[in-house]
């Protein structure tokens, strides 16, 4: 077996120890995670009874929501928060899971009774944080309605490297709005305050 002097193994070392740090050094940081759903929901309905529905959709009311959406819906459970002070309803809140590109984010849209959007808050983003919008980003969506289309790059602003996260997150909106408006607005009996 050859011997290697003293010299070359350090280079050696080196030269591995700089390759790894400048890969190291260009791997994206990846999952964050800024809020649990529990806190979360505790930030936007502060001081609030919290109450959790669930329901399978029927096929007539997925094709509904998909057709209003513009949008597909990855499942047919849905869950539905609602936050009730003083035995009045403050709000709704949907908690929005879907892959990005390979990876995992969440985010909540909060939305009034009358099915106007309050809130979009990122729960947690498993892809690189490059793709991730900044805060001023998910404001846009506040006062947003069905109605106001919702279209990166025609009413809301895109993000430049983070297209398909800006994508999902405004599908995700509008998804969220079109079951309030199947499930909340249009049911025979809307929720009701928890006994």
């Amino acid at each position: 077996m050859a011997s290697v002097s003293s010299s070359s193994r350090v280079r050696w070392f080196a030269a591995i120890a700089a390759l790894w740090i400048g890969s190291a050094a260009a791997t994206p940081v990846l999952a964050a995670v800024s809020h649990t759903q529990k806190d979360a929901l505790a930030t936007v309905f502060p001081d609030c009874e919290i109450r959790e529905q669930t329901w399978v959709l029927t096929s007539e009311q997925s094709d509904e929501i998909e057709q209003t959406a513009h949008s597909k819906l990855e499942s047919r459970i849905v869950t539905l928060h609602s936050g009730w002070k003083d035995g009045e309803l403050i709000g709704h809140a949907f908690i929005e899971i879907h892959n990005v590109r390979t990876k995992a984010e969440a985010f909540m849209v909060v939305i009034d009774p009358q099915g106007v959007v309050g809130t979009v808050m990122i729960l947690a983003f498993h892809e690189p944080l490059d793709y991730l919008p900044t805060d001023r980003w998910y404001e846009q969506f506040a006062g947003k309605t069905l109605d106001d289309g919702m279209r990166v790059g025609r009413d809301i602003h895109g993000v430049a490297g983070a297209t398909l996260s800006t994508r999902a997150v405004s599908d995700g909106v509008r998804r969220a709005l079109a079951i309030h408006r199947v499930l909340v607005q249009n049911a025979a009996e809307p929720p009701t305050p928890a006994p």
